[in-house]
């Protein structure tokens, strides 16, 4: 077990329904990561945007940006994740691929799918919470819209860390700001959010905003909005099981069944 975790956030602007030349962008970026580092995360659906153009641009569990999530996590030594759209079994899901330098995936299906959108007519939402154990490590991932939803990512399974990969909007950055920050406290967690940048082709802005915040709800992280920005930061065991400990909230906290 490691009493920390070293964390690397993307937030990058992504090439509209491009998996391919966005695959050779993060692999840029990747190169000029110099520290060692646990985990690499990447926005929702990095490698095409939040296009609901599916039959384009879905993939497969064997397909190429799945294979190359493997090479990069093996080559770095680092796991690596971020949500792309997987087609199985004739459906298609929006999936968090959290991928480890072994080679093991595994995967979350977004289990709110944003109706202002249309994705819940295109996507099938996912039934499953995920809980990744990695280097001693407790992380629950989660998927843009899901941040609205508190009783889907109550800590009800003692994790460390939340991490959020988002397409959120610049007209509703407040509340991403603000639910990140609510969602740290509230489950005495580690809450990771990485947004991406740049415009999408319906003219959809994104200002990044990508944060880390800790269990008292402290931003540790000055990334700059706006901008494409690789920030890697340490998460510690020891601040979780501190506060935790002082402060007991957890043992008070409703129970809910979904």
């Amino acid at each position: 077990m490691q009493d920390k975790l070293k964390v690397a956030i993307i937030q990058s602007n992504l090439v509209w329904e491009d998996p391919k030349e966005n695959r050779k962008n993060f692999s840029e970026k990747i190169e000029t990561i110099s520290d060692s580092v646990d985990i690499m995360v990447l926005p929702e659906m990095f490698t095409t945007g939040f296009t609901m153009n599916v039959s384009l641009v879905a993939e497969t569990m064997d397909g190429k940006t799945v294979v190359w999530m493997k090479k990069t996590a093996s080559e770095t030594n680092a796991a690596i994740m971020g949500s792309l759209i997987v087609s199985e079994n004739n459906k298609f899901y929006n999936r968090l691929l959290f991928v480890e330098p072994s080679g093991a995936v595994t995967h979350y299906d977004k289990r709110h799918t944003f109706t202002l959108a249309g994705e819940g007519k295109v996507f099938v939402s996912g039934s499953e919470k995920i809980i990744i154990d990695y280097k001693g490590w407790k992380i629950c991932p989660l998927i843009c819209y899901d941040l609205r939803f508190p009783v889907w990512a109550r800590n009800a399974e003692n994790y460390d860390a939340l991490i959020y990969v988002a397409n959120w909007p610049k007209p509703r950055i407040l509340a991403w700001d603000t639910l990140l920050k609510a969602r740290a406290i509230e489950n005495m967690s580690y809450c990771v959010g990485v947004n991406r940048v740049g415009e999408d082709k319906d003219h959809n802005e994104y200002c990044g905003h990508s944060a880390v915040y800790d269990v008292l709800g402290n931003n540790i992280t000055p990334i700059k909005p706006n901008k494409e920005h690789i920030e890697i930061v340490d998460l510690d065991k020891n601040h979780i099981n501190f506060y935790r400990n002082k402060l007991r909230f957890l043992d008070d906290m409703d129970m809910f069944t979904v």
